[in-house]
Formats: structure tokens, C-alpha cells, sequence
């Protein structure tokens, strides 16, 4: 009994931490794609997809546009048509 309590209890540990880092990494990419897509005529879009590359990518370009140069993975991302993924 004690070895089953121990183990849920080492369990909840390993997944409070767990979510604990995802959120802290989805406020990192919601907080950059708000300023990379502030300017973009569909918003719903470029908040979605910078937020796929970014989660993939661990980063995201500088300013509303362009800069693709400062994060290779978000610039090298392509979707199934074969071109850009990330805007």
C-alpha cells in the first residue's frame, strides 16, 4: 500500500513539472508571436502557425516581418505544398 502511495505521489510530482515547463515554454511563444503577427492581416493564422514553429523551433524572428535569417528552423519549415510554414 505504502509502495503505491509513494509511486501517485512521485507520479503527480513528474507531471506537475512537466505541464509547469510547457506552459512557461507557451508563454515564451504566445508573448513572441503576438509581436510577430501584430501587424498581420489574419491574425487567428499567424498567431496559430508561429505558434506550431515556435513550440518545434524554440524561437522566433525579431520585428512583423522578415528576419527569417536570426532562427534557421522557424525559416527552413515548410508545409505540404512546399513552401513557408512559419509567417
Amino acid at each position: 500500500m505504502k509502495f503505491v502511495l509513494a509511486s501517485l505521489l512521485v507520479l503527480a510530482l513528474v507531471l506537475g513539472q512537466s505541464l509547469q515547463t510547457t506552459m512557461a515554454g507557451s508563454s515564451f511563444c504566445d508573448s513572441k508571436c503576438a509581436v510577430r503577427c501584430s501587424k498581420a492581416g489574419v491574425q487567428d493564422r499567424c498567431l496559430k502557425y508561429c505558434g506550431i514553429c515556435c513550440e518545434a523551433c524554440h524561437c522566433v524572428p525579431s520585428g512583423t516581418y522578415g528576419h527569417k535569417d536570426e532562427c534557421p528552423c522557424y525559416r527552413d519549415m515548410k508545409n505540404s505544398k512546399g513552401k513557408p510554414k512559419c509567417p
